[in-house]
């Protein structure tokens, strides 16, 4: 069956994206060595039924978006955990974003991964990544600037390998992408992408409270899974 069949388009919803992906994925399934990565918010969802599929601990990369002031969807940049910062010079040159306004926003953009940070852990601390193979999930790719950052943030931890796990993707992140990592799993690959949610039937938005119950049902999870990976 190709990559294509397995997740119909439009894709039903983030559900549906995570168990498309989830058997496109088998191979990495009851691994010990394997970690699933939610982005979230979107991501979460999607990685949710990835890391009950393959039996994988599930936890989050946290990252955020750089938009362009006056023009919030369209990314400049973005920042991840451990001081990563990845900017879009093309983006950056045509919008003509001076230096002071890229550091408002960036400066924004850190309270808000701060934030999410305490709301979603708590104190749980955050998961250690050496030596694993770290399978990055979002629930899709545009400009691809969030999921470069996702990945300089994972590869400071130096994994065994890096897996980045998208229902969707515009064709040149994609192939940016795919040099950077090890594997990319993506089965929808459009030329022209416009924007994530004109792929999904239903794109709603995903609450704070999800992602909060999500994790905390893949963590109370995990504790029975554990006896099978000794």
């Amino acid at each position: 069956m190709t990559q294509e069949a397995l997740i119909p388009v439009p894709i039903p919803d983030r559900i549906a994206a995570g168990q498309g992906l989830a058997r496109l994925l088998s191979a990495y399934r009851r691994r010990p060595d394997v970690i699933v990565l939610a982005l979230p918010r979107g991501g979460v969802p999607v990685a949710y039924q990835i890391a009950a599929a393959l039996e994988a601990p599930l936890d989050l990369m946290l990252v955020r978006k750089l938009g362009v002031p006056g023009h919030a969807e369209l990314a400049m940049g973005a920042i991840a955990s451990g001081g990563v910062r990845v900017m879009n010079p093309d983006v950056l040159d045509c919008a003509r974003v001076d230096q002071a306004s890229v550091e408002a926003v960036a400066e924004r953009e850190a309270a808000e991964l701060l934030r999410r940070a305490r709301v979603y852990r708590g104190e749980r601390p955050a998961p250690v990544l050496r030596d694993r193979q770290v399978i990055l999930v979002d629930d899709g790719v545009a400009t691809g600037a969030t999921m470069h950052a996702a990945v300089q943030a994972v590869r400071q931890q130096a994994p065994t390998r890096i897996i980045i796990a998208v229902p969707v993707a515009a064709a040149e992140s994609a192939a940016q992408l795919r040099g950077q990592v090890d594997e990319l799993v993506c089965p929808c690959e459009p030329l022209m992408l416009m924007a994530i949610g004109h792929w999904y039937v239903d794109f709603g938005q995903t609450p704070d409270e999800e992602v909060v119950d999500l994790l905390h049902r893949a963590w109370q999870r995990e504790g029975e899974w554990r006896p099978l990976h000794r």
